[in-house]
C-alpha cells in the first residue's frame, strides 16, 4: 500500500466538496468540452473540402495516371452530410487537448499528488500513441491496402464488362476513420498494460509468460480490424506486438520503482 503523507491528506481533505458543488463543476467542464467541440467543427468544416482531399490523398496516389478516375456521391445531401462529419472528426482531434484539459481538471483535484504524479503520464502519452497509429495507418498501410482492393478491378472483354472501382465520398471517409480510430485504439496497448501494471492486476512475469496468447489475440484483432490481405495485417500484428514487448519493460519498471519505494518505506519504520 502507499503510505499517504499528512500534505496529501490536507490537500484532499481542502478539494472535498459537496455533491451540488461537484456537480457544477462537471457541467462546466462538460459546457466547456462541448464549446470546444463546437469550435473545432465550426473551424474543420469550413475547411471540410482541404481536409478531406488530404484524407483522400493516398487514393489519388494510388490512381495517378489514370485520367477520368473520381470519387462519386449518389444522394442529394450526401456531400453535405460527409463534410459534417468530416467537421466533427477534424473538430473533436483539434479539440482534444481542450477536453483532456477539462476532464484532468475534474478529476485531479480528487487525486493525491503521488497519484496525479503517477497518472500524468499516461494522459500525456495516450494521444501522442492514437496520433502514431494514425499516422502509420496514413502513411504505412493505408497505400498498400487500396493498391490490394484496386488490384480487383477487370479491364473487361468479350462478352465481359469491365469492373472499376467508383467509390463514394461517404464510404471512403468511413473506410479511413474507422481504420484511424483502430489503429489509434490499439495502439493505446502500453497506456492500458502500464496502468493496469501501476494497481497490480497485471505483472511483468505474467505478461512474458502469457506472450504466445497475446500474439494470438493481436493476430485476431488484426483480421478483424485491417483490410483482408496480408500486408495490412503483418502492418498491424508487427507494431502491436513491439508495443507488447514495450510494455513488459514499462511494467517490469513500475515494479522496480514501487519495490525500491517499499524498502525505503521499510527502512525507516
Amino acid at each position: 500500500m502507499t503510505q499517504i503523507s499528512d500534505k496529501d491528506e490536507a490537500e484532499i481533505e481542502a478539494s472535498k466538496a459537496p455533491l451540488l458543488e461537484h456537480l457544477i463543476e462537471l457541467r462546466k467542464r462538460i459546457v466547456y468540452s462541448l464549446l470546444a467541440l463546437l469550435g473545432g467543427f465550426v473551424i474543420c468544416f469550413t475547411f471540410a473540402d482541404p481536409i478531406y482531399n488530404f484524407l483522400t490523398a493516398p487514393l489519388a496516389h494510388a490512381m495517378a495516371g489514370q485520367p477520368g478516375r473520381h470519387l462519386i456521391y449518389t444522394q442529394v445531401y450526401e456531400k453535405f452530410f460527409t463534410n459534417a462529419k468530416v467537421g466533427l472528426f477534424a473538430g473533436l482531434c483539434l479539440a482534444f487537448p481542450v477536453i483532456a484539459a477539462q476532464v484532468w481538471m475534474f478529476v485531479a483535484p480528487g487525486l493525491y499528488r503521488h497519484e496525479r504524479k503517477a497518472f500524468l503520464p499516461f494522459l500525456l502519452a495516450s494521444p501522442a500513441l492514437f496520433i502514431a497509429g494514425a499516422a502509420f495507418v496514413y502513411y504505412v498501410m493505408l497505400p498498400y491496402a487500396l493498391k490490394f482492393f484496386l488490384g480487383f478491378e477487370t479491364k473487361g472483354g468479350k462478352d465481359a464488362l469491365p469492373i472499376e472501382m467508383m467509390a463514394k465520398v461517404s464510404d471512403y471517409f468511413d473506410f479511413v476513420t474507422s481504420l484511424i480510430f483502430a489503429f489509434g485504439l490499439t495502439f493505446q496497448l502500453p497506456v492500458a498494460l502500464a496502468l493496469l501494471g501501476r494497481v497490480g492486476i497485471v505483472s511483468s512475469a505474467m505478461l512474458r509468460s502469457s506472450r504466445r496468447y497475446a500474439i494470438v489475440g493481436i493476430t485476431a484483432l488484426a483480421a478483424i480490424f485491417t483490410p483482408p490481405d496480408i500486408f495490412s495485417m503483418i502492418s498491424l500484428i508487427v507494431p502491436l506486438v513491439i508495443l507488447y514487448e514495450v510494455s513488459i519493460w514499462i511494467v517490469r519498471g513500475i515494479e522496480k520503482k514501487r519495490d525500491q519505494e517499499y524498502a525505503e518505506r521499510e527502512a525507516e519504520e
